[in-house]
């Protein structure tokens, strides 16, 4: 049995509003001129495309998207061109996915968002370029410093080499669309654009980055490495801290013990390395030095593999104390003296403490000369009362079992 709409309801006035809308679009013969040429072009690129899927299909829909806000702005063809164009496309294009009317207003968005990189005034560089040389032009404006014009003020303080932004077309339309959406400015979209072809993130994967502000907190830890290391490895030492640490995939109660700590990341080293970042293989817990007669014991060790340095983790359940970096001086100098060969960086310390002052860290980095990084980090406290409550590991497995056993499940 169908659904009655009322005579004089919301969605049934909206919808005759943009139907009458498109069919007024669709006799103008500007509007036909340019659904022809925008089809021919269409073609053009499912010809492309067999060469350069992903590219070549995000500069369509940026192209596509500019000429969108173009039609907009110049013509009076109301609010039902993109419904109109929506139609008349999947019609025209049957196979092809992403004519949807919310595609459609993805590539308005893609466009007008990344704008301000590619405009020169208020004309845009994305006309109607025509087939065989759509992506050529592209390409070359993008390149062309003649041709950019940063008109915004947030773009103008952008550290940015031409080459950046046209990296927005190495990554899929399902991650830039992630990124326009839950980014604030161009350059935390770049920031995130880099580090997804850098890491070759997933897409559930980019949206949790962005979703922990990885921007905000990249690079953002208390360390004395400009000090210590020389300029590349200084560079690279500092862009691989962050401030906090997110370790929500921990539930941990309030008063936690380090060991407990330390075995929990362990435990959950799936989610603990994504989030230290690439490069860092694990190498041991409780890792034993021997000096002289005396043994001693690291948290975490790790190997830095783009650093070629030895990395060690200390984990401290409470606010930072000056004493802390002491403690782990002395290991880096035992890693430096008795683990590291000459093929060795020197060895990084990484001190991770409930809370800190930057203020008191800064003055107990002062005179150290081993290269320390100070951050927080946090995770999901739980009180102990819900804790005792919550059933162990070993509980929950012990349940499957019985479970299988139960129902016959197990071989």
């Amino acid at each position: 049995m169908g659904i009655k709409w009322k005579k004089g309801c919301t969605f049934v006035r909206n919808f005759k509003k943009r139907t009458k809308g498109m069919n007024d679009i669709v006799k103008l013969t500007a509007y036909r001129d340019w659904l022809r040429d925008l089809k021919s072009q269409i073609k053009t690129s499912q010809i492309k495309a067999s060469l350069s899927v992903n590219s070549e299909m995000i500069m369509l829909y940026l192209d596509m998207g500019g000429q969108i806000v173009e039609k907009q702005e110049k013509t009076e063809w109301g609010s039902g061109l993109i419904d109109q164009l929506s139609s008349d496309l999947r019609k025209e294009f049957p196979d092809m996915k992403g004519f949807s009317r919310a595609n459609l207003f993805r590539m308005q968005k893609f466009y007008k968002f990344y704008s301000p990189l590619f405009r020169k005034g208020n004309d845009s560089v994305t006309k109607n370029l025509g087939d065989d040389k759509l992506v050529a032009q592209l390409v070359r404006q993008f390149q062309s410093s003649d041709n950019v014009e940063y008109i915004h003020s947030d773009v103008q303080k952008l550290p940015l080499l031409q080459h950046e932004w046209n990296k927005i077309f190495v990554i899929p339309w399902g991650h830039n669309i992630s990124i326009i959406e839950k980014t604030t400015n161009l350059e935390q979209a770049l920031f995130y654009i880099n580090k997804t072809i850098e890491n070759n993130w997933s897409r559930s994967v980019l949206e949790y980055q962005i979703e922990t502000n990885l921007y905000e907190r990249h690079g953002k830890a208390v360390t004395n490495f400009n000090l210590t290391l020389p300029a590349p490895q200084s560079d690279l030492a500092i862009a691989l801290m962050k401030d906090p640490y997110n370790f929500d995939f921990l539930r941990l109660s309030e008063k936690v013990k380090e060991a407990e700590l330390e075995k929990a990341l362990i435990n959950h080293i799936a989610q603990f390395l994504p989030e230290l970042g690439i490069g860092f293989a694990y190498l041991g817990r409780q890792y034993k030095i021997k000096v002289g007669t005396d043994e001693f014991r690291t948290d975490l060790l790790f190997y830095h593999t783009r650093l070629k340095a030895y990395t060690i983790i200390e984990l401290k359940t409470t606010a930072f104390q000056p004493e802390f970096v002491g403690k782990l001086n002395f290991y880096i100098t035992a890693i430096d003296e008795l683990v590291k060969d000459d093929r060795d960086n020197p060895t990084i310390g990484i001190l991770l403490c409930k809370s800190k002052n930057n203020y008191t860290v800064e003055f107990s980095l002062k005179k150290i000369n081993s290269p320390i990084g100070v951050s927080a980090y946090h995770y999901t406290e739980l009180t102990d009362d819900i804790k005792a409550a919550l059933p162990s590991a070993e509980e929950l497995q012990n349940e499957l079992l019985n479970f299988e056993r139960e129902h016959n499940m197990t071989d």
